[in-house]
């Protein structure tokens, strides 16, 4: 840890102070909060962390490369085999996918390897104190203290991200109050043990609470037809399976896709690579992290675990990223021309998309709402 100015530590421990009355004012213990902050500094390295935006996001085959790596795919084949029992378990009582589960622990800490190392009650406190978000991270240290106070485990093993993630499957303190089970009836639960039962029927009892559908995939590879009309692959336009195969739009082996369910069409890189037909059980994954690549990542990490072959469809890696400043700049470029009428901040929405995709028919290029590099160029 990096040592904080003597004018940081002394504020910090000022608000520590006055942060105690609050907590007991919330039933915490005065026990509970004096054994919890013991030792507990200022830490810079946190706050340099929460600082430190990253100006590019990873194009989404670099993160599936990532996310479905042979290694990962290989790695969690035996974390499977060996916590089989515990996994058959868990969707046995949940309802839940086991390979989805097992999906989110391997990307969540590489199945526990990866489980991160930062004192919990430090970082909220430090990132609390800050004031950037202060009030989330004032409620993630209150929920800490509770988790704490239950006896689910103990300051110095209470350890995570410097954001606050813990355990295997990487659970915020108030989703650990909401949702952490006790999966292996010791009476705790203990998402941080070395053994993950706890961390894994958490995560499983998490994805059930938010609606999972027995039996639903989180969606499918499919092959669009010629003459597709891109404008309906949107969220917010949803059909059944049958009634997209007499569109043309059938599963990647060209055969129509099961009924599973109403669905959408997801081009998570426009035209020019794969498309996902999306159930129900995508907005459950999301739950977990709203990121399109992240759940990308989650099911079809899954899709391997259980034996399923690669994404089939070809990415456009030449393609080079838009940087957060290049996305604002695009939303600036758009309201000018007349097709955004919304706030410009970088990121890339449903009101954006709609935007890029107006502009493209007036350009009269495929409307598939994705923001180029070659996008770019048009609106300059």
């Amino acid at each position: 840890m990096h040592l904080a100015s003597a004018s940081a530590e002394a504020g910090f421990q000022s608000w520590i102070a006055g942060f105690r009355s609050r907590a007991l004012r919330e039933g915490i213990s005065a026990t509970t909060f004096d054994r919890a902050f013991r030792g507990v500094h200022y830490n810079s390295d946190v706050i340099a962390k929460d600082r430190r935006q990253s100006e590019f996001t990873k194009q989404i085959w670099d993160y599936l490369d990532s996310a479905a790596s042979p290694t990962r795919v290989s790695n969690g084949q035996a974390a499977m085999r060996k916590y089989a029992a515990v996994l058959d378990g868990v969707e046995r009582v949940y309802g839940v996918d086991k390979y989805v589960v097992a999906a989110v622990w391997g990307l969540e800490s590489a199945y526990g390897e990866h489980r991160g190392d930062v004192h919990i009650i430090e970082a909220m406190a430090t990132l609390a104190y800050d004031g950037r978000r202060g009030s989330f991270f004032e409620s993630q240290l209150i929920a800490a203290l509770k988790i704490l106070q239950a006896g689910d485990t103990t300051p110095a093993r209470m350890t995570g991200s410097w954001a606050g993630a813990m355990g295997h499957t990487q659970f915020i303190p108030t989703s650990f109050l909401a949702f952490a089970v006790d999966g292996n009836g010791d009476g705790k639960r203990d998402i941080w043990s070395d053994d993950p039962t706890d961390a894994l029927a958490s995560t499983a009892a998490y994805l059930a609470r938010h609606g999972w559908n027995k039996g639903q995939p989180w969606g499918v590879e499919v092959r669009l037809p010629s003459g597709f009309d891109y404008s309906s692959a949107r969220r917010d336009v949803m059909r059944s399976p049958d009634d997209w195969a007499r569109l043309g739009v059938v599963g990647i082996d060209g055969r129509p896709v099961p009924n599973y369910g109403r669905a959408s069409i997801l081009l998570p890189a426009g035209a020019q690579g794969a498309a996902f037909m999306i159930f129900d059980n995508f907005a459950v994954i999301e739950r977990y992290n709203k990121a399109d690549a992240y759940v990308i990542g989650v099911g079809h990490l899954s899709d391997r675990l259980r034996g399923g072959p690669a994404i089939q469809a070809s990415w456009p890696r030449g393609y080079a990223p838009l940087s957060f400043n290049e996305k604002k700049q695009m939303q600036q470029l758009l309201t000018r021309r007349g097709f955004l009428d919304d706030k410009i901040d970088g990121i890339i929405g449903p009101n954006t998309v709609n935007a890029i995709r107006a502009f493209q028919r007036s350009i009269g290029v495929t409307p598939d709402g994705y923001p180029s590099q070659e996008l770019m160029r048009h609106l300059r």
